[in-house]
């Protein structure tokens, strides 16, 4: 009989282990979750073995059909959370189709995750140009190269695609492909989890109405 690789609940000693962990009450002392997540994040990059600034990116498509993926926030402030894709990829026919999200950050060594919901909007020309020059060259060259989402016949082709773009600009600057875009999402919701023992959790929820600046907020039951 194979052994199940799903590791068991954890037991009494396991949970007194963590007891400490997430203990100060004082973390949810906060009335601006944007400030409180940036605390978060920055704890976060000490901790996380690789991107902590991961997040799944949640959307829907033309027929309300749920998909979801890993994309990384490139920023964050009042105005809301930034990424950028190819605008032509099945996220990006997704978030025309329809353009409301949810994010999910978990940052495991922290036992600590945040859920954001609202609607996006496109950033600006001037905002997705300057990310873009913020790029390796060769990632600028892959955003001319890869029709994402679309069907590859083997790797072959996308390396050859690749020396051919990389031909192309020799010598050049590599601009922004017009395909090639942000988005940011205005959050109206953002959670707040943080793990404890014996799956008695925290969380704090901020809450807003869409357009409003001032947040409400208010723990739920684990």
């Amino acid at each position: 009989m194979t052994q199940s690789v799903i590791p068991p609940s954890p037991s009494r000693e396991d949970y007194a282990a963590q007891l400490e962990a997430n203990a100060d009450e004082s973390i949810f002392d906060r009335a601006d979750p944007i400030a409180l997540f940036t605390e978060w994040l920055d704890v976060a990059r000490g901790t996380e073995p690789n991107d902590p600034n991961a997040m799944a990116l949640a959307t829907v498509d033309a027929q309300g059909n749920p998909d979801v993926r890993m994309v990384l926030l490139k920023d964050v402030d009042a105005r809301g959370f930034t990424f950028y894709s190819n605008r032509e990829s099945a996220k990006g026919e997704q978030l025309q189709a329809c353009p409301s999200v949810a994010l999910l950050f978990h940052w495991k060594s922290l036992r600590r995750q945040v859920r954001v919901r609202g609607p996006i909007q496109p950033v600006s020309v001037e905002e997705a140009d300057a990310y873009f020059a913020s790029r390796a060259r060769e990632s600028r060259i892959g955003a001319w190269v890869s029709d994402q989402s679309r069907p590859l016949a083997d790797r072959q082709t996308l390396e050859a695609r690749v020396a051919e773009q990389t031909a192309h600009f020799d010598g050049q600057d590599v601009p922004r492909p017009e395909r090639w875009t942000g988005w940011r999402v205005n959050p109206v919701q953002i959670e707040f989890w943080r793990d404890r023992p014996f799956r008695l959790h925290d969380r704090l929820r901020f809450d807003r109405a869409l357009g409003e600046a001032d947040w409400s907020r208010g723990r739920l039951w684990p």
